[in-house]
This record gives C-alpha cells, sequence and structure tokens, in this order.
C-alpha cells in the first residue's frame, strides 16, 4: 500500500500543531512520518521536510515546545486578512486574475525583506538538501496566478520552495525564484490534497480545514479521489483554542503542540481504521 501523508497550511502554530498530531498518532503505534510521498503547503512545507530528514519525531516535538526560537512575532489578524482579500478581489473575472491581486497586495504589504525571511527558513530546517522521500511543495506564481509545484526535479533550495510556499500575505514577502515571484499555497488551498492522487491511500492533516480564500473545500478536493482511503485531521475544540486568531504568533506553539499531540492520541484508533494501517 502506497500513503500519501498531506499537511495543511497553518502558521507557527499550524506547525506545532502538526508535529503535535504525528508524535501522538505515533504514541499510539500510528507513524506515518514513512509515507511514500508527503504533500505540503505553508506549514506543512515546514513540517514536511523535518519529518523526511530522519530525525526522531519526539525530537521535533520537542523543539516545538522549546520557549527561545529563531521567530519574528507579527501582529496578524487572519480573519482582518482573509476580509482583506475579499475586497480586493471583488469583480475579478477568473481565479487566476483574484491570486495575482493577491499577490500585487503581497508585495506590497510584507513586513520583511525576502533575506530575513529565508534566514528564519533555513533555521527551521533541519536539513538543507531536498530528501529522498518524495515531497511535494506547493506556492502561487503571482505574475500568473496559478499553483506552482516544488519537487527535488525542479533543482532549487529547498528553503527557497518551503519560503515561498510559506510567503502569507500581508506578512511576509513573495520568494523570488529564477525571475519569477511566488506566495504561500494556502492562499489558493490550504491542502491542495489531489497532489495524493495515485496513493492508495491519504492522510490529510489540516490546520484550517475551511480554507483562507476562494478554492474548493478539503472534502470536495477528497471526493476527487474516489480510488483513494482517505482520512482527515482538523482540529478539535482544544487545538482551535490553542491555535488562536494570530497563528503566526510564536506563543502559539506550545499550547499547540501540546493540544496536538493529545488530539493524534484520541484519533489514532479511528486514522488506523480509515486507512488500513
Amino acid at each position: 500500500m502506497t500513503l500519501a501523508l498531506v499537511l495543511g497550511g497553518g502558521g507557527v502554530a499550524g506547525i506545532a500543531w502538526e508535529t503535535g498530531i504525528l508524535a501522538g498518532l505515533a504514541a499510539q503505534g500510528v507513524d506515518v512520518t514513512t509515507a511514500d510521498r508527503i504533500v505540503g503547503t505553508s506549514a506543512g512545507s515546514v513540517v514536511g521536510p523535518q519529518l523526511a530528514s530522519g530525525i526522531p519525531l519526539e525530537d521535533l516535538f520537542d523543539a516545538q515546545i522549546r520557549e527561545t526560537v529563531p521567530e519574528k512575532f507579527v501582529p496578524y489578524a487572519l480573519q482582518e486578512e482573509k476580509d482583506h482579500w475579499t475586497r480586493i478581489t471583488e469583480g475579478a473575472n477568473d481565479p487566476a486574475m483574484a491570486m495575482r491581486r493577491i499577490g500585487d497586495y503581497a508585495v506590497s504589504s510584507a513586513a520583511t525583506s525576502e533575506h530575513e525571511r529565508l534566514s528564519i527558513i533555513e533555521a527551521r530546517l533541519p536539513r538543507s538538501e531536498w530528501p529522498e522521500q518524495e515531497l511535494i511543495l506547493t506556492s502561487v506564481d503571482i505574475h500568473s496566478g496559478r499553483l506552482k509545484t516544488w519537487t527535488q526535479q525542479d533543482g532549487i533550495p529547498l528553503s527557497h520552495a518551503v519560503a515561498a510556499s510559506c510567503a502569507m500575505p500581508g506578512a511576509w514577502p513573495p520568494v523570488t525564484i529564477a525571475g519569477r515571484r511566488y506566495m504561500d499555497g494556502g492562499i489558493e488551498s490550504t491542502t491542495h490534497a489531489t497532489l495524493a492522487e495515485g496513493c492508495d491511500a491519504c492522510l490529510v492533516i489540516a490546520p484550517f480545514p475551511g480554507g483562507l480564500w476562494g478554492g474548493g473545500s478539503i472534502e470536495a478536493e477528497l471526493d476527487a479521489m474516489p480510488n483513494v482511503a482517505t482520512a482527515l485531521l482538523e482540529p478539535d475544540d482544544a487545538s482551535i483554542r490553542a491555535i488562536g486568531g494570530n497563528p503566526l504568533d510564536p506563543a502559539t506553539r506550545v499550547p499547540a503542540a501540546h493540544a496536538g499531540r493529545d488530539q493524534g492520541m484520541a484519533a489514532a484508533e479511528r486514522i488506523a481504521s480509515l486507512l488500513g494501517l
């Protein structure tokens, strides 16, 4: 059986929560870190390479609950940003045009430079090389407004692909790769779960299952893969409280990681049954 692990977007809080979920599942005997394919969007583009690095999952979890981290606080109100994206895309003729407008906003609203942002991303990655494990990272080309996926075969530094996938409009700058600029893949879809097509089973871990702006639902993405056994993990009430209203706030890391671990332990039996693990 081939397994795809789809890791969705969710900021610093999402990185911690997803790591907690995975640690909780593994603690109950459901270890999915050796999935045949990992699809990472935004937060998931960080967690994916961490998992594929060979570093033990418990060590990755312990790193999330440390108090001192190389993260920069950004006063980011997610709901206000989503409302703003809706306003600036009003009247767009198609989704690509809407993405281009959000891309223009991303360029003008960045709170830091590309260089500084890449330094933060590099500090998150335990290995600088692409892993041998199949890894697909998502972003949006701000010039075309269309999805751009990154794999080892593209020949770009892993840190650049991760930074592009994490370039949240209103906070972080789009990332320049070969003369084009790319923003957060989560703007189009927080999961891009259909990239799991071709695998036998797929586990989706989604900090923001309702999406960020536009696009289809996660349920629709899963329904589009009738030949794939699927399971979805989204935050329970305790995890929603831990993630909070500003998922870019480093202070969310510790509570989100612990809430994720508790939820993962509680969900392990169900996930194993759904996926035949």
